[in-house]
């Protein structure tokens, strides 16, 4: 009698556990979640170098902004290291890791797209290659990382019981998720293409005619401003006869161009120089002119002694 109950536990056991492999479905295919974590990871720390390069090579100057980068820096290469470390067969850690650091790849882009449309703390972004790569990074960490949240949990993880979401997640609701994921990720491609090609080039070089320039006293220094009294600047590796700063360079410090003369009550000699492939930059006693887009504000020098793009630059003093 014991021996026949026994053999019949066991074959219930055995029933029980194929009907629950047969409803769980095929298990996971051990190199795929492996592939999505080291890749999710990847785009996280990706992502976090750029925004440090872009923090360290002039955001850090801005106010706001700069603990902004700063922020996503630390929580990009924090995420990065939960994604990595955490375990697949701590299945609810792991799936909360990941849904993170979605959300988190989400949440930079939209700051990123903000910035560009309305602007944000009185900072609006241009485009740059380096934020086009941050957003396309951005999205396809996104992608990756949501398909990791939703992947089926390895075989013989710790969640034993169906119910304990996020551990297990049935196989309709992961289908309507992966496709709800799909098409944030296909909308926020599009929303990038569209901030891209709204933001269009590089703000147009500040202009301005020599009565436009006057000088305003910033922290007891007297230096060069434009019209509208922003700060002016120079660029250490530039000549008397050439800009050195072009592409993403002129995108943060737009020259300022025009042709003048030096108005009433200025002391030094205001010249032009031709830059390649554009319009004539001004000069002030040999130093090509720029402003900065970290000043917000009349008033204010950012950008003075800032190490960025190959060189110093300077507000431009000037003396009486």
């Amino acid at each position: 009698m014991t021996w026949r109950d026994t053999m019949t536990r066991r074959e219930t056991r055995t029933a029980a556990a194929r009907a629950a492999r047969d409803h769980a479905g095929p298990p996971a295919r051990g190199w795929r979640p492996v592939l999505l974590r080291v890749a999710g990871a990847g785009l996280l720390i990706a992502t976090g170098a750029i925004h440090l390069d872009l923090y360290l090579t002039g955001y850090r100057s801005i106010p706001a902004i700069g603990w902004l980068f700063l922020l996503q820096v630390i929580a990009a290469f924090g995420l990065a290291l939960a994604v990595l470390a955490i375990p697949s067969r701590l299945a609810v850690a792991s799936r909360l890791a990941a849904a993170a650091g979605a959300g988190f790849a989400l949440a930079t882009l939209g700051g990123y797209l903000l910035s560009v449309w309305i602007g944000l703390f009185g900072f609006t972004e241009v485009r740059t290659t380096a934020g086009i790569a941050a957003g396309a990074v951005e999205v396809a960490a996104f992608a990756v990382l949501a398909a990791l949240t939703l992947a089926p949990a390895p075989a013989g993880g710790t969640a034993k019981a169906p119910a304990r979401f996020p551990a297990q997640i049935s196989p309709a609701l992961t289908r309507a998720a992966g496709a709800t994921a799909a098409g944030v990720a296909l909308v926020a491609l599009v929303l990038l293409g569209l901030a891209v090609a709204g933001a269009g080039s590089p703000p147009p070089a500040a202009t301005a005619t020599g009565t436009g320039l006057k000088t305003t006293t910033i922290g007891g220094t007297t230096v060069l401003a434009n019209a509208k009294g922003f700060t002016l600047y120079s660029f250490a590796p530039d000549t008397p006869a050439a800009s050195k700063c072009y592409g993403s360079c002129a995108a943060y410090w737009p020259p300022v161009t025009g042709t003048a003369a030096a108005g009433p009550g200025l002391p030094g000699t205001v010249g032009t120089i031709q830059r390649t492939g554009g319009p004539a930059q001004l000069t002030y006693n040999g130093h090509p002119l720029y402003t900065y887009i970290g000043d917000t504000a009349p008033g204010q020098a950012r950008g003075n002694n800032l190490n960025l793009y190959g060189g110093l630059w300077h507000e431009i003093r000037v003396s009486r």
